[in-house]
């Protein structure tokens, strides 16, 4: 499927009710996760049991339409802080500084930073029936978000979560334990949320063949796809590769990906030439300090430098506001240089809070950004 860079709103996405009155809810067929536990002693029920939105076809209809949403299909972590000043040596035990939890996950940061930025946005993930599970819930509805495709996995099942090493500098590191992240999806999904969306969001924090299948309906219904890199660290399936409009991976998942140095912006180059021939048409790598570049297949790269933050308190959230921001701004019909100026100024604003899903920037404040640059 060759790749496009703009995409006119789906005329088949309509709703009941305007999409900020989640409070109304009307009479609708379900569309949701078939919920057959994975050979597994666990249940799989929806959060919100009522969804909010109906997909309706009819050509007559009165009822008030909306752009098509942005759907993230992804991970949902408890993302738990240790700040400290320095990474512990080998056997070595250190003192942090300070200590919280805050909700995140790459899908739940992505899902939170597309509504912020005033874009209809839905999230389809998995929680445990545990504290960080509510965690997660009330910050993607406190973020705007729609959650009625979030389930809760029964039994012993955790919710996801992930320890967040964050140093002075705002550097950080981290380590994922998946959880309900990575288990108990069905075989097979209903995903006319996916078909009927304006651009789907994945990442690689939740299981392959989940991705792949969500990958070959939206690809099935001609809704554009990003794949955000981050996440397992192990090969993407040829199959994933070839059903994406765009991989958004930063240097070092680059490096991983294609077993090739990224040390510079040719050897980046070079790398992105061996996504092209996997099957990716666009390749839209996040280089830190460097700002970032889009490459499409024939053409020359767009390069969009970094919008320097005033004080960098956590990067955190960076690369993932500065994806869905990107996809908020091309479902939009932006041009290619305009998402990436409209996400780097996002990005911007987020290195300057600590957190991730707290420091979501809001659309106002993105366009005054721009707007004094």
């Amino acid at each position: 499927m060759k790749a496009t860079t703009s995409f006119a709103p789906s005329k088949r996405w309509s709703l009941n009710t305007p999409m900020n009155q989640s409070n109304q809810t009307p009479n609708l067929k379900p569309n949701q996760f078939n919920t057959k536990p994975n050979n597994l002693s666990t249940t799989r029920r929806r959060v919100n049991p009522l969804p909010i939105l109906a997909f309706n076809s009819s050509k007559t209809s009165n009822q008030p339409t909306q752009n098509p949403p942005l759907v993230v299909v992804g991970s949902a972590n408890a993302d738990i802080y240790v700040e400290i000043d320095r990474l512990p040596k080998e056997g070595e035990t250190i003192s942090a500084h300070n200590g919280q939890t805050l909700a995140g996950g790459k899908g739940a940061n992505q899902a939170v930073c597309g509504s912020k930025l005033s874009y209809p946005t839905y999230f389809v993930g998995q929680i445990g029936e545990d504290a960080h599970g509510k965690l997660i819930a009330d910050a993607l509805e406190s973020g705007g978000v729609k959650i009625d495709h979030l389930c809760t996995v029964g039994g012993d099942v955790p919710t996801g979560h992930a320890v967040v090493m964050l140093q002075n500098d705002g550097q950080n590191s981290i380590i994922i334990v998946g959880g309900a992240n990575m288990c108990c999806w069905p075989d097979n999904l209903s995903l006319e949320i996916v078909k009927n969306a304006g651009i789907v969001l994945l990442q690689r924090e939740i299981p392959e063949y989940v991705n792949i299948q969500v990958a070959k309906a939206a690809r099935s219904a001609s809704v554009p796809v990003i794949l955000d890199a981050g996440g397992v660290d192990s090969p993407i399936q040829r199959e994933l590769l070839k059903s994406i409009n765009i991989l958004s991976p930063n240097e070092t998942e680059l490096a991983r990906l294609t077993g090739m140095p990224t040390e510079t912006f040719e050897q980046i180059s070079q790398a992105v030439v061996k996504c092209h021939q996997l099957g990716v048409k666009e390749v839209l790598v996040k280089l830190g300090a460097k700002g970032s570049a889009l490459f499409t297949e024939g053409e020359e790269p767009i390069k969009q430098p970094i919008i320097s933050a005033a004080k960098v308190l956590d990067t955190t959230g960076a690369g993932d506001t500065f994806t869905a921001a990107f996809a908020v701004s091309l479902v939009e019909g932006k041009s290619k240089k305009e998402c990436l100026r409209f996400a780097a100024a996002a990005a911007s604003l987020c290195v300057q809070v600590k957190g991730a899903i707290p420091s979501m920037p809001d659309r106002k404040s993105v366009l005054d950004l721009l707007g004094s640059l």
